[in-house]
């Protein structure tokens, strides 16, 4: 019988900013070894749930970064005083991003909790992170990370069952008895529930007759939690050589590199493409959820393209086969490629702020099947979350049924549906308020444009508002200008190029499922021709601000469709640095990252 633990009420006290950003409280390692600091998010995180946590069952996985497993040992604890009745744990702490939604949706979970700190360095000096997914294996939506925040600013005590303990290394399970309740910890496989999933979703038997055709593959895993996973599905299912996979073997610093999959941050596998003897190269982030498409020769595919190309042949997999195709989403920032596409295959698009977890409604409601975000995240609606190995898959399942490389699949969809010509740039770890400022600035040069549209009535009177604007004066005479600082209709130019400003707005999202509001997800200047320079400040870091500059212009000439997107931008990246002045606020004479 189960040795009867006791539950201890330690007391405590706020700790400033545990506000969860994008996708759960991301800081530094030294931040959560603090005294009662990791104890204090997770018992408001559980508090969160009310009523829903008393007989609870949870999943519990990580990124595999240092401290993950420390953390693991906390939440256990926590969650026994807490009554939750059972904890999925993944082994040894360790289970994908996209693995933890599989199980939280399979298993009937309550939620899950997903010890991560995103694409983030990780190591003792590095970065750590906690975030809580909900019952359909998703992100948090804003009401909940809204209220775990409030909850954090007042907690005075957590639960917790010091005496606890439990061997998370091995697979089975682990019964006690807590002041009278069970409790249950069951330690599983990381990698079976979501290699069964992947299994029903794809022909493995295509896949796997084309890589033994002679196609060969190239997977970096970063030294992230990818590793297991892709020596399992490429190598053990799918008959891939064993040098296919490198830099599989987890490390908590990740061998000290940082795990984003990007040109710069996954520069090894670019170089290992360029020489011509593998036909399709792929990146991972720490937690399987970005991906990198490479063809052969370092072909890059821009994750918006990438979106586009599947979107157009997801007749290639079994799943949507079956399924149908509802629909089609992007973040905002991503290039509206796909929207292309849905207006050949008469399927709605949806245009979402940054963050998976808009995407989730719109899954449930049954209105989306195929997603991405421009930050090398693609999904469907299998899970609620993006999924790195899912995509490879996905494009595998594409060149297997079209027999063309990754290259000729580009080239023939850009010729079909013109170009979207898109870029990033990064300017990571800035200094916080002179990055704020130059948001303040551009927010001012808006306008408040947030009634246009609107309807308003009184009595038997409607009228709706067709638009605001700050009055400016050009003087007939000597052609002076009085103005605040409205961009609209002014002309830019760089080289032979002029672009007119159409309109600026920071832009709002209603939800089409439960009409809650997003606001001031990004500053988008818009421009006549369709061009966009988009700006904000990403919510993934842990410290200091990061810039992300966006950048999107579309080409339809198909003599122009192949050229450089670099040399295609230029001008209008030119634009956009003078616009927002991005070196007087950032200090820096070029982002850190290029994609």
């Amino acid at each position: 019988m189960a040795k009867p633990l006791k539950i201890v009420k330690c007391s405590t006290t706020p700790f400033e900013g545990q506000k969860p950003g994008t996708s759960g409280l991301r800081k530094k390692v030294k931040v959560f070894k603090q005294e009662n600091y990791t104890e204090n998010f997770v018992q408001c995180t559980l508090s969160a749930m009310g009523n829903k946590l008393k007989g609870s069952l949870l999943a519990v996985g990580g990124d595999g970064r240092f401290y993950v497993k420390d953390a693991v040992q906390k939440i256990i604890k926590i969650c026994a005083a807490n009554k939750v009745k059972k904890l999925i744990v993944a082994q040894n702490g360790i289970m994908s991003t996209p693995a933890v939604s599989c199980v939280i949706r399979k298993k009937g979970c309550d939620g899950g909790i997903i010890l991560t700190a995103s694409h983030n360095p990780g190591g003792e000096n590095e970065d750590f992170g906690i975030k809580f997914n909900i019952s359909n294996g998703g992100p948090a939506p804003d009401g909940a990370t809204n209220m775990i925040y409030e909850l954090t600013k007042s907690i005075k005590e957590y639960s917790i069952c010091p005496d606890l303990e439990c061997d998370i290394s091995k697979i089975g399970v682990n019964d006690y008895i807590v002041e009278g309740d069970p409790f249950c910890v069951e330690v599983v496989d990381s990698v079976e529930d979501y290699l069964e999933l992947m299994k029903e979703i794809f022909d493995f038997n295509a896949i796997r007759q084309h890589i033994s055709g002679g196609f060969k593959i190239l997977i970096n895993c970063m030294h992230g939690v990818t590793g297991p996973y892709a020596k399992r599905i490429f190598i053990n299912e799918l008959g891939a050589q064993e040098s296919s996979v490198v830099n599989g073997v987890p490390l908590e610093d990740f061998g000290g590199h940082h795990p984003d999959p990007n040109l710069t941050y996954a520069a090894d596998l670019v170089k290992a493409m360029e020489q011509g003897d593998f036909d399709l190269g792929a990146a991972f982030d720490i937690f399987q959820d970005r991906n990198m498409i490479l063809g052969k020769k370092a072909f890059f595919v821009c994750p918006s393209d990438s979106l586009a190309v599947l979107a157009n042949n997801l007749e290639c997999i079994p799943y949507f086969k079956k399924t149908g195709v509802k629909g089609y989403a992007r973040s905002m920032p991503t290039a509206g490629a796909v929207d292309r596409v849905a207006e050949v295959t008469g399927k709605k698009s949806y245009e979402t702020p940054t963050g998976w977890k808009y995407f989730g409604n719109l899954m449930d409601a049954g209105l989306l099947s195929l997603c991405g975000e421009e930050s090398f995240g693609t999904g469907s609606d299998h899970i609620r979350e993006k999924d790195g190995i899912w995509a490879v898959l996905a494009w595998l399942s594409v060149i297997a049924n079209t027999n063309l490389s990754v290259e000729d699949l580009l080239t023939q969809h850009w010729v079909k549906f013109g170009r979207n010509f898109f870029t990033r740039y990064d300017y990571e770890n800035c200094e916080s308020d002179p990055c704020n400022k130059m948001m303040a600035e551009l927010e001012a040069a808006i306008g408040n444009k947030s009634l246009v549209n609107k309807s308003f009535s009184s009595g038997d009177k409607s009228y709706v508002v067709s638009n605001m604007d700050n009055f400016e004066y050009v003087d007939p005479v000597d052609q002076s200008i009085a103005t605040k600082q409205s961009l609209v209709n002014k002309s830019f130019s760089s080289g032979d190029k002029s672009y007119v400003v159409s309109n600026m707005d920071n832009f709002e999202y209603v939800d089409p499922v439960d009409q809650s509001i997003a606001t001031k997800q990004g500053i988008r200047i818009l421009f006549e021709d369709g061009s966009r320079i988009v700006l904000r400040l990403s919510g993934t870091g842990s410290s200091g601000a990061t810039v992300r500059l966006y950048i999107d212009s579309y080409e339809n000439n198909p003599d122009k469709v192949k050229q450089p997107a670099q040399e295609i931008l230029k001008p209008l990246i030119d634009i956009a640095l003078n616009i927002t002045k991005m070196k007087d606020y950032t200090g820096r004479d070029k982002p850190t990252v290029i994609t």
